[in-house]
């Protein structure tokens, strides 16, 4: 099972990275990179097979009593998402020997967090099944939470983890929801059944507007993006894996991967199109005026990705090649430019576009890299970004609107490539070249080779092209093929618009920052969470300062109203009462019954403390009764031991009280006896219901047959204590001597700090009266 053995080795590797990490930071980032390059050498080699359409799958039941069960597929699509996770995680973690100083806490945590995220990330992306899905994607909320959060030391490193944190989880909590509903509807959780038989229905549609919200969230679409510039205050290693080629991809994956099955879905196909070119278009504007580098890429990482949205939700086999297609480049091109943005930061000692000028002279290497990859993100051919968007225009030459959004995407995204090569590494008028020390091989090799893929892979375009199409026959049969020349076409003409536009925009960018500023800001999602934030904070303390009063009756009544609004109603709407119903069973249950109800309710108007103690006395002890007449006399007798016990205690508790009720609490009693009636009723209905509604053999019967030849006794119940439900005995036992042990260092406690305080009072010692000075004796 190679598949489930890569997760498991990457998960065994990081838990024993801490004890590497104390030894040597640099190592431990080494041998974490092992499990990753493995993947990928693995799944390299497998590629020939799967492109051909040889799926590879697996299965491990870890719950199989409910169904439960692990499945993982190696396909096209997952074949491309090893690569970006495996490949580009393998030489993050090469790079972040050089990034990070050698023995700091950063990378002591930073290497096996960096590889536990690898392994739910490859889990991910393998995964064929909705629950197994779920599983990892979750892991990967985890392991980001605590990454971008690191030690936790600064204000705004933890504000950003919890942001990221609230955001994502909140939108995998609403996926789930869309799980269980496409599973639910379709008979099945298994992607790939799905593909092969997909559900129709409003329960598809229903599914499909939950499933997005999780994508939505996890690939920071409007309004869900302002996490992701916030998490720029992660290390950029850190950054360039889980914000370029990963975990940002999650959404768009699961778009991707669910596709096939939401076609002609319009729940599907419309939000991914104006939600996919909205934030293609805001986040592309916003990208055009960042000073700092990474935010500068974060916001046009946001750009991109709902570029991608707009493809891999488009429904048809050309924007299925191209959706796939800038899923690759997007990961090489942006993996690239944010580790070239940590060489800027780490040699130059900032990243800020206003302090910066002339670095290509002293980083030519670096610059070199940040060109080539800057010129795949912009679209040029001959690069991997070139071919994404000329087979995005080809795929929308259809639909005008979707187009022209798509062209006024790509401008901005010329116009931040643009702004970002110019910032970094220009020389800037009136200004003195930056100062800046070497990068050495361990910074620039990793940051050019996902460059210098984009080339290789733009050029012998064929690979890509029979991989994206191995991709895209899941929606049908199609005839478009990658090629860096398909002729003087339209979308060529989009490509040149979106350069020439692109690079009008970055020269006109200071008439842009006037207009901008001029404009109204009416929306502003970073704004908007911090106050719905607040909100909930509010909210929380006023329903914690109205139920945790510190009051024991009111924490049981809103127990019980809970449980009358939830399972009350269900019960009133669904269920019938038997008909075989009995008033009695034996006619001493009546005089019973009447005696425990009689004593109920004189508890209720005493105006004694201790008439109503020994009132709800004697509803246990009439409780008991019904016991003995029932055929129960072992429970009777533990009946009859804990209400004496109970009395007992509560005697000695009443010595410290008034003895008659306050005027207020005889007031508040109202609510309680509606709120206790309510409830009661409900139990009795309940227990009559519940029990009538057996359908199976009860288990009695076989602790009756096996007691005397299994165990050796003839009471049933002793057999069933020490024998049949030993391990529940024993764990009883624990528990109750566990309490009482907890009582006895309590008392021992108190009489001790009682003995310490006595002996530690000072003690009143009256005041001397002065005696009166006697003459002295003079002898003669």
């Amino acid at each position: 099972m190679p598949l489930l053995a890569f997760v498991v080795v990457h998960l065994l590797v990081a838990l024993a990275l801490p004890l590497v990490a104390r030894r040597s930071t640099r190592t431990a980032f080494l041998v974490a990179a092992l499990p990753p390059a493995g993947a990928l050498v693995w799944v390299l080699a497998q590629a020939g097979p799967v492109v051909s359409g040889q799926v590879i799958s697996e299965t491990l039941a870890w719950a199989p009593a409910i169904g439960l069960e692990f499945h993982f597929r190696l396909d096209a699509l997952a074949l491309l998402m090893t690569i970006l996770v495996s490949g580009i995680g393998a030489l993050v973690l090469v790079y972040s020997t050089w990034y990070f100083q050698s023995g700091s806490g950063d990378a002591r945590r930073s290497a096996p967090l960096l590889l536990a995220f690898a392994a739910a990330m490859l889990g991910l992306v393998l995964a064929d099944d909705l629950i197994t899905v779920y599983v990892f994607w979750e892991l990967t909320t985890i392991c980001s939470f605590l990454l971008v959060g690191q030690a936790g030391v600064s204000r705004e490193s933890r504000r950003s983890a919890l942001q990221a944190l609230m955001i994502t989880t909140l939108g995998g909590l609403v996926m789930l929801l869309g799980f269980v509903v496409l599973g639910e509807t379709a008979g099945t959780y298994r992607i790939s059944d799905l593909v092969a038989n997909p559900p129709g229905g409003p329960a598809a549609g229903v599914a499909a507007m939950l499933v997005l919200v999780g994508a939505f969230t996890k690939s920071a679409q409007i309004p869900f993006h302002n996490w992701l510039p916030a998490a720029m205050v992660a290390p950029t290693p850190i950054s360039a894996y889980l914000h370029a080629a990963s975990m940002v991809k999650a959404g768009v994956f699961l778009v991707a991967r669910l596709g096939p099955v939401f076609v002609g879905v319009p729940q599907w196909s419309v939000p991914t199109l104006v939600f996919g070119l909205v934030t293609m278009i805001v986040g592309g504007w916003r990208a055009l005026f960042e000073d700092d580098l990474k935010k500068l890429l974060a916001y046009g990482t946001i750009s991109q990705l709902g570029f991608v949205m707009v493809l891999v939700g488009g429904g048809t086999y050309t924007a299925a090649i191209a959706g796939a297609e800038m899923l690759l480049a997007h990961g090489m091109f942006k993996a690239a430019l944010f580790l070239v943005v940590g060489i800027v930061d780490h040699q130059a000692g900032t990243r800020n576009i206003r302090e910066l000028s002339g670095l290509r002279r002293k980083l030519p290497w670096v610059a070199a890299t940040a060109v080539v990859a800057a010129v795949s993100m912009a679209g040029l051919p001959p690069m991997l970004g070139f071919l994404g968007k000329e087979a995005a225009f080809s795929a929308f030459l259809d639909d005008g609107w979707a187009l022209t959004g798509l062209v006024v995407g790509s401008v901005f995204t010329v116009g931040y490539t643009a702004r970002l090569l110019w910032g970094a590494f220009a020389d800037k008028p009136g200004m003195r070249p930056t100062k800046a020390a070497p990068a050495g091989p361990g910074l620039v090799i990793p940051a050019a080779v996902p460059a210098a893929v984009g080339v290789v892979f733009g050029v012998a375009y064929q690979v890509t092209d029979a991989l994206t199409a191995a991709y895209a026959k899941s929606y049908g049969p199609g005839d478009y093929h990658l090629a860096l020349w398909h002729g003087f076409e339209f979308p060529l003409l989009c490509s040149a618009i979106a350069v020439v536009g692109g690079l009008l925009v970055h020269a006109q960018r200071a008439r842009l920052t006037v207009l901008r500023d001029g404009l109204p800001k009416p929306l502003n999602a970073q704004r908007g969470y911090e106050r719905i934030m607040a909100l909930l904070e509010r909210v929380a303390v006023g329903v914690t300062g109205r139920l945790q009063v510190g009051s024991l009756p009111t924490y049981v009544g809103i127990i019980l109203l809970t449980v009358l609004a939830v399972p009350g109603s269900a019960l009133l709407v669904g269920a019938s009462i038997p008909e075989d119903l009995r008033l009695y069973d034996d006619l001493l249950q009546i005089p019973l019954g009447i005696v425990v109800i009689v004593a109920a309710v004189a508890a209720l108007r005493s105006r004694r403390r201790l008439t109503a103690v020994l009132m709800v006395g004697v509803v246990g002890y009439g409780i008991g009764g019904v016991f003995i007449v029932d055929g129960g006399p072992d429970l009777a007798l533990a009946q009859f031991l804990v209400e004496t016990l109970t009395l007992v205690a509560f005697v000695f508790v009443l010595r410290r009280l008034p003895a008659r009720f306050s005027e207020t609490e005889r007031t508040l009693r109202l609510p309680k006896v509606l709120i206790a009636v309510a409830a009661g009723t409900f139990m009795a209905f309940a227990a009559m219901i519940f029990s009538s509604a057996r359908q199976a053999p009860p288990v009695s019967a076989e602790y009756v047959a096996g007691a005397e030849h299994g165990a050796g006794a003839t009471n049933v119940v002793n057999a069933i204590i020490v024998d049949f439900r030993a391990f529940d005995t024993v764990g009883e036992i624990s528990v109750l001597a566990v309490a009482a042990t907890g009582v006895a260092s309590l008392i021992l406690a108190s009489r001790f700090e009682r003995r310490k305080r006595s002996t530690r009072a000072p003690v009143a010692v009256a005041p001397r009266r002065a005696e009166p000075q006697q003459k002295e004796e003079v002898r003669d």
